[in-house]
């Protein structure tokens, strides 16, 4: 499959990940996520996970798109360790109060569902890396150009 249909089925997974773990959760289970703010309480609904996965898997698409286009020489690489670390920053909130440990957990799986999906399917359509030059040290060649040849009978 080529990389312009792969990454919208990449970007169409990553939402359809949350929101099979908030089915099993909320309807199948009946374990419904709230998030308590003083007297204000936050339901999270199949809207909300879908609002939330869009533009994640979105942004990281664009985001590696931009990357390619702009000729980052390493754009896998240093797509994958963004990708990484907003998948720990997006774990913070997690740490507040306001939510039970099962909201917590649940929360916790959809964020590594997205993960899941979208860090390894939008990475296998990155360009890999242009292969390094070896300096003509290493290259078996000497500096003028010529082979050097290696005599392994002498001791």
């Amino acid at each position: 499959m080529s990389t312009r249909r792969r990454r919208p089925a990449v970007a169409g997974l990553t939402v359809l990940a949350p929101l099979a773990v908030w089915l099993v959760a909320d309807p199948l289970l009946g374990h419904r996520q709230r998030i308590v703010d003083g007297d204000e309480t936050l339901g999270i609904g199949a809207v909300a996970v879908v609002l939330v996965a869009l533009p994640a898997a979105l942004g990281a698409w664009g985001l590696l798109a931009a990357l390619e286009r702009f000729g980052v020489r390493r754009a896998r690489t240093v797509w994958t360790a963004a990708a990484a670390a907003v998948l720990a920053l997006s774990a913070l909130p997690l740490t507040g109060g306001g939510m039970t440990g099962g909201t917590r957990t649940v929360l916790a799986l959809m964020h590594l569902s997205v993960a899941a999906v979208l860090i390894p399917g939008l990475r296998s359509t990155a360009a890999p890396a242009p292969p390094q030059r070896l300096p003509a040290a290493f290259a078996g060649k000497s500096r003028r150009g010529r082979r050097r040849s290696v005599d392994l009978k002498s001791g």
